[in-house]
């Protein structure tokens, strides 16, 4: 009886992780040249907001991401004044929404293009994701 109870139980929990978050498993990108960043630099932001798509956003499939480009970075500088931090980095992607319409704030069967994210950090530490949308 308790094993047939922790067969259940992980099967429980193995469904539980493939209902939750957003799909990155055949995600695109490409390299984009930057003054600012390194490649190491704009490859862990992307990386961020990967981990962040599979944990948060459920229903979706994310497409494509990349550096936005220096001159939109710059622009969004107050986002780091805001945060008190020292950069600011603009990443862009598509993605695609299920029939659920993800968390329910997105349109059910729509694509999403040139989606901003946007991300901070201090002292050349850990990127954080700190806004995203058009």
């Amino acid at each position: 009886m308790k094993r047939f109870i922790g067969i259940i139980l992980c099967a429980l929990f193995a469904i539980s992780l493939c209902a939750c978050g957003g799909d990155v498993s055949k995600v695109k990108t490409h390299k984009v040249d930057s003054k600012i960043y390194s490649q190491e630099d704009i490859e862990s932001a992307i990386e961020v907001i990967k981990n962040d798509f599979r944990r948060e956003w459920s229903g979706c499939t994310l497409k494509e991401i990349y550096y936005a480009g220096d001159e939109i970075s710059k622009d969004h500088q107050e986002f780091a004044d805001r945060k008190n931090a020292d950069d600011v980095l603009v990443l862009l992607s598509s993605f695609d929404v299920d029939s659920s319409g993800g968390d329910g704030s997105l349109n059910p069967n729509s694509t999403y293009d040139n989606w901003n994210w946007i991300l901070v950090r201090t002292n050349g530490g850990q990127w954080q994701h700190i806004d995203h949308g058009y």
